[in-house]
C-alpha cells in the first residue's frame, strides 16, 4: 500500500539518492527546525488561532523530530514502523495534529506520523490545532536551512531598518552581506538628511523614508531606462543604486 511504512521510507531514501546524483542541495531534503528558523527570522508576538483545516504542502519543518522525517514527512528512522502502522490501520477518529505557523510553513508539534501518512495517501489538508507566531523576517515556504544565514542577516537589516510590513514581504537577498551593506547605506542616508537639516526622528521614520525617497525613485529610472531589473525591488536597488546612494 502507498501509506505503508517501507513505502514511504524507501520513497523518501530514493529522492535523497536522486538528489545526490543530480547534485541538488541536499539541504532541500531536510526538515525545517523550529528552534535554528526562529533564531533566524527573530520571533515577536504569539498566538493560539484555534482549529481549521491545514494544506499539507504547507507543513515543512517540526518542533522536535528533525532527525526522525525528512521535509515531506517520509520517514527517516526505522523505529518508527509500530506507530505508523498502528496509525494507518485505526478506524477511530484522531484529535487535530498540534502545529506551529509562521507565515505560511507549519511546523509539527505534536502529528509527525498523522501528517505523514496524509502525505503517503494524498491527503490536501489536515485538522490542526495552530500557534502562530509573528517574526522580524518574512518566513516562506521554500526556505531551507541553506536559506538561515541570509534570512538572519536579514533580520538584523530589519532591526536597524524597520520597513513596513508590506515591504518586508517582497525582500530576499542570497548573500548576507548584501543586507549589512543596504543597513550602513539606509543610515548613512538618513545621517546626510539630517545634515541637509531634515533630521528623522525614530528608526521607522529613517526605514519609511528611505525606501520612498532613495530606494522607490531608482527602481523607477531602472524600468524607465529599459534595463532588465530582477524580480525583487531590494535586488534591483542593490545593482543599480546602492553604488551611487
Amino acid at each position: 500500500m502507498g501509506d505503508s511504512f517501507s513505502s514511504a521510507w524507501w520513497r523518501g531514501y530514493a529522492a535523497q539518492l536522486r538528489a545526490i546524483a543530480d547534485a541538488r542541495r541536499p539541504d532541500r531534503l531536510a526538515i525545517m527546525p523550529l528552534d535554528e528558523t526562529l533564531k533566524a527570522l527573530g520571533k515577536q508576538t504569539e498566538l493560539d488561532e484555534g482549529v481549521y483545516d491545514v494544506p499539507v504542502e504547507g507543513i515543512v519543518g517540526t518542533v522536535a523530530r528533525a532527525g526522525d522525517f525528512d521535509r515531506e514527512f517520509r520517514p527517516r528512522n526505522r523505529a518508527l514502523r509500530d506507530r505508523w502502522e498502528q496509525l494507518t490501520r485505526t478506524t477511530a477518529d484522531l484529535p487535530p495534529v498540534r502545529l506551529v505557523r509562521l507565515s505560511d510553513m507549519f511546523f509539527v508539534e505534536d502529528g509527525h506520523h498523522r501528517v505523514g501518512i496524509a502525505r503517503a495517501r494524498g491527503v490536501r489538508t489536515v485538522r490542526a490545532r495552530v500557534r502562530w507566531i509573528s517574526t522580524v523576517a518574512c518566513a516562506l515556504r521554500c526556505l531551507t536551512l541553506a536559506d538561515l544565514p541570509s534570512k538572519a542577516a536579514e533580520r538584523m537589516f530589519l532591526e536597524r531598518v524597520p520597513l513596513p510590513d508590506d515591504v518586508r514581504l517582497g525582500l530576499w537577498l542570497d548573500d548576507p552581506a548584501d543586507w549589512f551593506r543596504l543597513a550602513d547605506s539606509a543610515e548613512a542616508w538618513g545621517f546626510r538628511r539630517m545634515l541637509a537639516g531634515r533630521p528623522v526622528r525614530s528608526r521607522g521614520e529613517l526605514a519609511g523614508s528611505w525606501w520612498h525617497e532613495e530606494v522607490r525613485p531608482v527602481i523607477e529610472q531602472v524600468r524607465q531606462r529599459g534595463l532588465c531589473p530582477p524580480p525583487r525591488d531590494i535586488q534591483a536597488y542593490l545593482r543599480y543604486g546602492l553604488d551611487h546612494a
